[in-house]
């Protein structure tokens, strides 16, 4: 019987020089709040710490690490910053006053019916023989996805979910239970 907790955290303040790039990386402020992350987290026995590949988690990826010395790190496709969209035949699971903002997403963060995020739920949220902690630093919306599921929600209610910069959100999954929400945007190191 194993139990797997899944640490899922919002990138660091973006530069607001950077105009909110894709490429983007981190403010003066987004590595502070980075560097009390990891000095929170530091006794949380981690197996990886998985990140998306864009430069903001990558940075606060690297800061985190600095207290986590043993514990592996890597960039994470299923980490990717993704919005979930519907297709044309899902749009009316979704509430109509949203269809405006999910028109308007950028085809680079489309996630057309959560597939990718679908199978990062499905890749992160197995448990093993034994307990597991990961540390995943990743986007609003993913991290919105991934409670929306744990939470058995209507599939449009990641929306309204926000983190905050470099909040702890905690999914488990724990051997003849449903998945739980542990914690939800714990700023309590900020």
């Amino acid at each position: 019987m194993g139990r797997t907790q899944l640490y899922l955290v919002r990138h660091g303040e973006q530069d607001p020089a950077s105009d909110h790039a894709a490429d983007g990386g981190l403010s003066q402020l987004g590595s502070e709040q980075a560097d009390r992350l990891g000095r929170r987290l530091r006794r949380v026995p981690f197996t990886a710490i998985h990140h998306s590949p864009l430069a903001r988690a990558a940075q606060t990826a690297d800061i985190v690490a600095r207290h986590l010395p043993q514990v592996p790190k890597h960039a994470c496709d299923y980490m990717t910053d993704r919005t979930p969209v519907p297709s044309d035949g899902q749009r009316s699971r979704y509430p109509d006053r949203w269809h405006t903002f999910l028109d308007g997403v950028p085809d680079h963060e489309r996630d057309e019916d959560a597939i990718a995020l679908r199978a990062a739920v499905d890749h992160f949220g197995v448990i093993g023989d034994s307990d597991r902690y990961e540390l995943m630093i990743t986007h609003n919306f993913v991290i919105g996805w991934f409670v929306r599921h744990v939470l058995d929600a209507p599939v449009w209610r990641w929306i309204g979910l926000n983190q905050n910069n470099c909040a702890i959100t905690i999914v488990q999954w724990e051997t003849g239970r449903p998945a739980t929400l542990v914690s939800f945007n714990d700023t309590g190191h900020r």
